[in-house]
């Protein structure tokens, strides 16, 4: 094949995989509809309390769907690793020179995290959040796309790599701590209004929803400080003669650094759980998602001098 034909090979698994990872997403959220009107549906069809009888049939139909969900998500992950691996030998370097190739990688981590997850720790319940925050992730990268092509020589360094390659891992682990805090948030006012049956009874207790987001968040922060404040810094010196430099992109990796650090200072210190610490985790992720994509929309609209513009 031809660096043409990989390239090509590389969008169409791209394009496949947003299809792919879309149609898991309805299909998940048909799963979530299935399980609302589950516990209707025998109320009004029942003179006396339902029985495991009647719950059986709508309850067993979306356990269905929850498998063909899954299984559309590992077939979606599959087409994100090859249109990675393709990317980066049409590029014929890693593919982490750009907001595309960013995205692209991030999203891949993403997804293979929350699969490993599912496998290990059966948190298949995390689908739509996570599929969702994926999308999104997805969809900004590609609306950034660019031909694959050689880096501008003095950033093609050792260090180049060791820096995106630690932020990308932090991204995947923050997209699940987010998608993680957004259900919480779901499932604790449900709790606190006595409602856990239908859809709720699929998710495990606030509590556990709570704790896999702080370790996702816990996971994530460490790569994100080794990433932007240690081989960031180290990598700009060799690539631009300076460690730092207040660039609007460094500016908003150090505030996100500094919402996560809160947030885990929070926790451990104050005692903060439950909404307080989902509402700084969103914000947290929400601050990196302006760092990723917002912060280089705007430096080429409006023409901000930023570094960082080479990564359009």
């Amino acid at each position: 094949m031809t660096v043409e034909q990989i390239s090509q090979a590389s969008n169409f698994a791209a394009g496949a995989a947003l299809v792919v990872l879309f149609l898991a997403f309805v299909v998940h959220l048909s799963e979530w509809y299935v399980a609302i009107r589950a516990p209707k549906l025998v109320a009004v069809g029942a003179e006396t309390a339902p029985t495991e009888s009647a719950d059986e049939p709508e309850f067993t139909t979306a356990d269905r769907l929850a498998g063909v969900g899954i299984s559309l998500t590992v077939l979606g992950t599959i087409l994100m690793v090859v249109a990675t691996v393709t990317r980066g030998i049409a590029a014929e370097r890693v593919p982490l020179g750009n907001m595309y190739e960013f995205g692209l990688s991030g999203t891949t981590v993403a997804l293979v995290v929350y699969l490993a997850m599912v496998k290990t720790s059966r948190v298949q319940w995390l689908a739509v959040p996570a599929l969702a925050v994926s999308l999104l992730v997805l969809g900004l990268s590609l609306s950034t796309y660019v031909p694959a092509g050689p880096l501008v020589p003095s950033l093609d360094t050792f260090w180049k790599y060791i820096h995106v390659s630690s932020v990308i891992l932090a991204a995947g682990f923050f997209m699940v701590g987010a998608a993680a805090s957004a259900l919480y948030l779901v499932k604790n006012k449900s709790e606190a209004k006595g409602s856990t049956n239908g859809l709720m009874a699929r998710f495990p207790v606030s509590g556990k929803i709570d704790q896999i987001a702080f370790a996702a968040t816990a996971i994530g922060f460490p790569l994100w400080t080794f990433g932007t404040l240690i081989t960031g810094p180290i990598w700009a010196h060799y690539a631009w003669g300076r460690y730092w430099a207040w660039d609007p992109k460094e500016v908003w990796a150090l505030i996100t650094w500094i919402v996560y650090a809160g947030y885990l200072h929070a926790r451990v210190t104050a005692g903060w759980k439950g909404q307080r610490a989902a509402w700084i985790g969103i914000v947290g992720f929400l601050t990196f998602l302006f760092s990723y994509y917002i912060v280089n929309i705007l430096s080429s609209e409006f023409g901000i001098n930023s570094m960082h513009t080479y990564a359009k």
